[in-house]
Protein backbone atom coordinates (compact mmCIF):
# COMPACT_ATOMS: atom_id res chain seq x y z
CA UNK A 1 0.00 0.00 0.00
CA UNK A 2 1.24 3.47 -0.90
CA UNK A 3 2.29 5.67 2.02
CA UNK A 4 1.11 8.75 0.04
CA UNK A 5 -1.61 8.68 -2.57
CA UNK A 6 -3.43 11.51 -4.32
CA UNK A 7 -6.52 11.33 -6.50
CA UNK A 8 -7.20 14.24 -8.90
CA UNK A 9 -5.53 16.60 -6.44
CA UNK A 10 -6.14 20.22 -7.41
CA UNK A 11 -5.50 23.45 -5.55
CA UNK A 12 -6.47 26.92 -6.78
CA UNK A 13 -5.36 30.10 -5.06
CA UNK A 14 -7.80 33.06 -4.85
CA UNK A 15 -10.57 31.04 -6.41
CA UNK A 16 -13.34 33.16 -7.92
CA UNK A 17 -11.23 36.35 -8.06
CA UNK A 18 -9.26 38.01 -10.87
CA UNK A 19 -6.09 36.60 -9.23
CA UNK A 20 -7.21 32.97 -9.50
CA UNK A 21 -4.30 30.60 -10.16
CA UNK A 22 -4.20 26.80 -10.17
CA UNK A 23 -0.98 25.81 -8.42
CA UNK A 24 -1.58 22.03 -8.37
CA UNK A 25 -3.53 20.64 -11.30
CA UNK A 26 -5.18 17.21 -11.18
CA UNK A 27 -2.20 15.33 -9.71
CA UNK A 28 -2.47 11.54 -9.59
CA UNK A 29 0.34 10.08 -7.50
CA UNK A 30 1.29 7.01 -5.47
CA UNK A 31 4.46 6.98 -3.37
CA UNK A 32 5.60 3.73 -1.78
CA UNK A 33 7.24 3.76 1.64
CA UNK A 34 10.91 3.46 2.48
CA UNK A 35 12.53 5.57 -0.25
CA UNK A 36 14.36 8.88 -0.53
CA UNK A 37 12.55 10.84 -3.22
CA UNK A 38 13.70 14.07 -4.83
CA UNK A 39 11.11 16.66 -5.81
CA UNK A 40 12.17 19.14 -8.46
CA UNK A 41 10.59 21.91 -10.49
CA UNK A 42 11.26 25.54 -11.32
CA UNK A 43 9.88 28.37 -9.16
CA UNK A 44 6.10 28.38 -9.49
CA UNK A 45 5.89 24.76 -10.63
CA UNK A 46 3.68 23.81 -7.68
CA UNK A 47 6.10 21.63 -5.74
CA UNK A 48 5.88 23.58 -2.45
CA UNK A 49 2.09 23.76 -2.66
CA UNK A 50 1.99 20.02 -3.32
CA UNK A 51 4.03 19.03 -0.28
CA UNK A 52 1.97 21.25 2.03
CA UNK A 53 -1.06 19.12 1.15
CA UNK A 54 0.62 16.00 2.49
CA UNK A 55 0.35 17.01 6.14
CA UNK A 56 -2.82 19.02 5.88
CA UNK A 57 -1.40 22.54 5.89
CA UNK A 58 -3.45 23.17 2.76
CA UNK A 59 -6.86 21.69 2.03
CA UNK A 60 -7.34 20.78 -1.64
CA UNK A 61 -9.81 22.65 -3.81
CA UNK A 62 -10.79 19.23 -5.15
CA UNK A 63 -9.47 15.68 -5.04
CA UNK A 64 -8.26 13.50 -2.20
CA UNK A 65 -5.07 12.77 -0.26
CA UNK A 66 -4.40 9.48 1.49
CA UNK A 67 -1.64 9.02 4.06
CA UNK A 68 -0.98 5.42 5.01
CA UNK A 69 -4.39 4.51 3.58
CA UNK A 70 -6.34 7.25 5.41
CA UNK A 71 -8.22 10.03 3.66
CA UNK A 72 -6.74 12.87 5.69
CA UNK A 73 -9.81 15.08 5.31
CA UNK A 74 -12.30 12.39 6.31
CA UNK A 75 -14.41 13.48 9.30
CA UNK A 76 -13.12 10.55 11.37
CA UNK A 77 -9.46 11.59 10.95
CA UNK A 78 -7.75 14.09 13.27
CA UNK A 79 -5.48 16.30 11.20
CA UNK A 80 -3.19 16.64 14.23
CA UNK A 81 -2.44 12.90 14.03
CA UNK A 82 -1.61 13.25 10.33
CA UNK A 83 0.93 15.94 11.17
CA UNK A 84 2.67 13.54 13.52
CA UNK A 85 2.81 10.98 10.69
CA UNK A 86 4.08 13.48 8.13
CA UNK A 87 6.82 15.78 9.39
CA UNK A 88 7.51 18.91 7.35
CA UNK A 89 10.75 20.88 7.61
CA UNK A 90 10.43 24.28 5.97
CA UNK A 91 13.16 26.18 4.17
CA UNK A 92 15.49 27.90 6.67
CA UNK A 93 14.10 25.84 9.57
CA UNK A 94 16.54 27.45 12.03
CA UNK A 95 14.20 30.45 12.08
CA UNK A 96 11.67 28.18 13.79
CA UNK A 97 13.99 27.54 16.74
CA UNK A 98 12.65 29.19 19.88
CA UNK A 99 13.54 27.16 23.00
CA UNK A 100 16.29 28.15 25.42
CA UNK A 101 18.33 24.96 24.97
CA UNK A 102 18.99 22.55 22.10
CA UNK A 103 17.55 19.70 24.19
CA UNK A 104 14.26 21.52 24.77
CA UNK A 105 13.95 22.43 21.12
CA UNK A 106 14.42 18.83 19.92
CA UNK A 107 12.07 17.53 22.61
CA UNK A 108 9.24 19.94 21.79
CA UNK A 109 7.63 17.70 19.15
CA UNK A 110 7.82 14.41 21.07
CA UNK A 111 6.36 16.08 24.17
CA UNK A 112 3.42 17.38 22.15
CA UNK A 113 2.80 13.84 21.00
CA UNK A 114 2.16 12.93 24.62
CA UNK A 115 5.22 10.70 25.00
CA UNK A 116 6.63 9.95 28.45
CA UNK A 117 9.70 11.84 29.67
CA UNK A 118 11.70 8.63 29.33
CA UNK A 119 10.68 8.04 25.70
CA UNK A 120 11.16 11.72 24.86
CA UNK A 121 14.68 11.68 26.32
CA UNK A 122 15.50 8.52 24.35
CA UNK A 123 14.35 10.07 21.09
CA UNK A 124 16.18 13.35 21.69
CA UNK A 125 19.49 11.61 22.39
CA UNK A 126 19.16 9.08 19.54
CA UNK A 127 18.28 11.78 17.02
CA UNK A 128 21.05 14.08 18.25
CA UNK A 129 23.57 11.26 17.87
CA UNK A 130 22.32 10.43 14.38
CA UNK A 131 22.67 14.07 13.30
CA UNK A 132 26.09 14.34 14.97
CA UNK A 133 24.95 16.86 17.57
CA UNK A 134 27.36 16.35 20.52
CA UNK A 135 25.83 15.58 23.90
CA UNK A 136 27.47 18.62 25.49
CA UNK A 137 25.68 20.81 22.94
CA UNK A 138 22.24 19.73 24.18
CA UNK A 139 22.30 22.15 27.11
CA UNK A 140 23.56 25.08 25.07
CA UNK A 141 21.39 27.80 23.62
CA UNK A 142 20.66 27.01 19.96
CA UNK A 143 21.20 30.69 19.17
CA UNK A 144 24.91 30.31 19.98
CA UNK A 145 25.43 27.72 17.23
CA UNK A 146 26.68 28.07 13.67
CA UNK A 147 24.22 28.14 10.78
CA UNK A 148 24.83 24.50 9.88
CA UNK A 149 24.46 23.40 13.52
CA UNK A 150 21.19 25.32 13.89
CA UNK A 151 19.90 23.66 10.73
CA UNK A 152 20.65 20.21 12.15
CA UNK A 153 18.95 21.06 15.45
CA UNK A 154 15.82 22.24 13.64
CA UNK A 155 15.72 19.09 11.48
CA UNK A 156 16.32 16.93 14.57
CA UNK A 157 13.21 18.42 16.19
CA UNK A 158 11.07 16.95 13.40
CA UNK A 159 13.00 13.68 13.12
CA UNK A 160 12.58 13.05 16.85
CA UNK A 161 8.83 12.65 16.28
CA UNK A 162 9.74 9.68 14.05
CA UNK A 163 7.20 10.50 11.33
CA UNK A 164 6.42 7.87 8.72
CA UNK A 165 7.10 10.54 6.10
CA UNK A 166 9.72 13.28 6.46
CA UNK A 167 9.48 16.17 3.99
CA UNK A 168 12.30 18.70 3.70
CA UNK A 169 11.85 21.85 1.62
CA UNK A 170 15.28 23.00 0.40
CA UNK A 171 17.06 21.83 3.59
CA UNK A 172 20.49 23.03 2.39
CA UNK A 173 19.47 26.53 1.25
CA UNK A 174 22.05 29.12 2.25
CA UNK A 175 24.65 26.64 3.50
CA UNK A 176 28.22 26.48 2.24
CA UNK A 177 29.20 23.37 0.19
CA UNK A 178 30.67 21.55 3.18
CA UNK A 179 27.62 22.23 5.35
CA UNK A 180 25.28 21.26 2.49
CA UNK A 181 27.00 17.91 1.95
CA UNK A 182 26.97 17.16 5.68
CA UNK A 183 23.23 17.85 6.04
CA UNK A 184 22.38 15.73 2.99
CA UNK A 185 24.57 12.84 4.13
CA UNK A 186 22.89 12.86 7.55
CA UNK A 187 19.42 12.95 6.00
CA UNK A 188 20.33 9.99 3.79
CA UNK A 189 21.69 8.13 6.83
CA UNK A 190 18.46 8.79 8.73
CA UNK A 191 16.41 7.43 5.82
CA UNK A 192 18.51 4.25 5.60
CA UNK A 193 18.60 3.52 9.32
CA UNK A 194 14.94 4.29 9.98
CA UNK A 195 13.74 2.88 6.62
CA UNK A 196 11.34 5.79 6.46
CA UNK A 197 10.07 7.79 3.50
CA UNK A 198 11.93 11.04 2.84
CA UNK A 199 10.81 13.67 0.32
CA UNK A 200 13.59 16.10 -0.51
CA UNK A 201 12.62 19.30 -2.34
CA UNK A 202 15.65 20.81 -4.03
CA UNK A 203 16.74 23.11 -6.86
CA UNK A 204 20.07 21.29 -7.02
CA UNK A 205 20.00 18.49 -9.58
CA UNK A 206 23.41 17.32 -8.38
CA UNK A 207 22.11 16.82 -4.84
CA UNK A 208 18.99 15.00 -6.03
CA UNK A 209 21.05 12.81 -8.37
CA UNK A 210 23.42 11.78 -5.57
CA UNK A 211 20.86 10.87 -2.94
CA UNK A 212 17.42 10.17 -4.43
CA UNK A 213 16.30 6.75 -5.63
CA UNK A 214 13.28 8.30 -7.35
CA UNK A 215 12.46 11.78 -8.64
CA UNK A 216 9.16 13.62 -8.91
CA UNK A 217 9.11 16.46 -11.44
CA UNK A 218 6.49 19.22 -11.30
CA UNK A 219 5.88 21.60 -14.20
CA UNK A 220 3.26 24.37 -14.34
CA UNK A 221 1.22 22.74 -11.58
CA UNK A 222 1.14 19.34 -13.24
CA UNK A 223 3.01 16.14 -12.46
CA UNK A 224 5.44 15.80 -15.37
CA UNK A 225 6.85 12.47 -14.20
CA UNK A 226 7.60 10.32 -11.18
CA UNK A 227 10.14 7.57 -11.83
CA UNK A 228 13.49 6.06 -10.90
CA UNK A 229 16.32 8.61 -10.94
CA UNK A 230 18.04 7.05 -13.95
CA UNK A 231 14.79 7.01 -15.96
CA UNK A 232 14.12 10.67 -15.18
CA UNK A 233 17.58 11.84 -16.25
CA UNK A 234 17.28 9.88 -19.49
CA UNK A 235 14.71 12.58 -20.31
CA UNK A 236 17.30 15.33 -19.86
CA UNK A 237 16.29 17.16 -23.06
CA UNK A 238 12.66 17.45 -21.92
CA UNK A 239 13.74 18.56 -18.45
CA UNK A 240 16.02 21.22 -19.93
CA UNK A 241 13.11 22.54 -22.02
CA UNK A 242 11.27 23.26 -18.75
CA UNK A 243 14.11 25.51 -17.67
CA UNK A 244 15.61 23.00 -15.25
CA UNK A 245 19.35 22.32 -15.29
CA UNK A 246 20.22 18.64 -15.28
CA UNK A 247 23.48 17.65 -13.53
CA UNK A 248 26.58 18.96 -15.28
CA UNK A 249 27.91 15.45 -15.84
CA UNK A 250 24.66 14.52 -17.61
CA UNK A 251 25.07 17.50 -19.95
CA UNK A 252 28.65 16.45 -20.71
CA UNK A 253 27.53 12.95 -21.66
CA UNK A 254 24.64 14.31 -23.74
CA UNK A 255 27.20 16.34 -25.69
CA UNK A 256 29.55 13.37 -26.11
CA UNK A 257 26.70 11.25 -27.48
CA UNK A 258 25.79 14.06 -29.89
CA UNK A 259 29.40 13.90 -31.11
CA UNK A 260 28.97 10.22 -31.91
CA UNK A 261 30.34 8.47 -28.83
CA UNK A 262 28.36 5.39 -27.85
CA UNK A 263 27.86 6.17 -24.16
CA UNK A 264 24.97 5.41 -21.76
CA UNK A 265 22.04 7.85 -21.49
CA UNK A 266 21.52 7.45 -17.72
CA UNK A 267 24.69 9.05 -16.36
CA UNK A 268 24.02 11.55 -13.59
CA UNK A 269 26.87 11.17 -11.06
CA UNK A 270 30.65 11.44 -11.35
CA UNK A 271 31.04 7.83 -10.17
CA UNK A 272 28.79 6.58 -12.97
CA UNK A 273 30.68 8.73 -15.48
CA UNK A 274 34.02 7.28 -14.41
CA UNK A 275 32.75 3.71 -14.76
CA UNK A 276 31.23 4.45 -18.18
CA UNK A 277 34.41 6.08 -19.53
CA UNK A 278 36.62 3.25 -18.27
CA UNK A 279 34.33 0.69 -19.88
CA UNK A 280 34.33 2.63 -23.14
CA UNK A 281 38.11 2.98 -23.17
CA UNK A 282 38.59 -0.71 -22.65
CA UNK A 283 40.80 -2.61 -20.22
CA UNK A 284 44.05 -1.55 -21.89
CA UNK A 285 43.09 2.13 -21.89
CA UNK A 286 42.92 2.38 -25.70
CA UNK A 287 39.83 4.20 -27.00
CA UNK A 288 37.40 2.18 -29.09
CA UNK A 289 36.66 5.20 -31.29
Amino acid sequence: MAIIKTENLTYTYSQGTPFEKTAVDNVQLEIEGGELIGIIGHTGSGKSTLIQHFNGLIRPTSGKIYIDGQDIWDKSVKIRDIRFKVGLVFQYPEYQIFEETVYKDISFGPKNMGLTDEETDKRVRETAEMLEIPEDMLERSPFELSGGQKRRVAIAGVMAMEPKVLILDEPTAGLDPKGRDKVLELIARYQREKNTTVLLVSHSMEDVARFASKILVMNKGKLFCYDDTAAVFRRSAEIAEMGLAVPQITRVFDRLRAMGYDLPRDIYTVEQAKAAVLQYMGKDGIANA
